[in-house]
């Protein structure tokens, strides 16, 4: 956890005061949780997960598939399934 709180901040060239600001979360105190010097309560595990969009699974090293990850899935399903629903109605349009 204390990796991906670090990791998802820097992958998205943020300071640790840009993600304080957003979420709430004293700066101090996510300094704190990067470095394992403390680890966030289930109040901060919602804010973190919720800024960063992924799930509290992903943020706590639960899981490797982030929400987004699973996002793009449900809006390639998405795209597909409208796709298919053009093409039958372009078919059913030339009978």
């Amino acid at each position: 956890m204390i990796n991906r709180i670090k990791e998802l901040r820097e992958d998205r060239d943020l300071r640790q005061i840009d993600v304080a600001n957003a979420t709430g979360i004293d700066q101090k105190t996510l300094s704190n949780y990067e470095t394992g010097k403390t680890r966030p309560d289930s109040y901060c595990l919602i804010k973190l997960a919720e800024y960063f969009d992924v799930s509290i699974d992903y943020l706590v090293g639960r899981s490797s598939v982030s929400i987004v990850d699973e996002t793009d899935i449900i809006i390639n399903l998405k795209k597909i399934e409208q796709i298919i629903a053009d093409i039958r109605k372009s078919m059913s349009q030339k009978w």
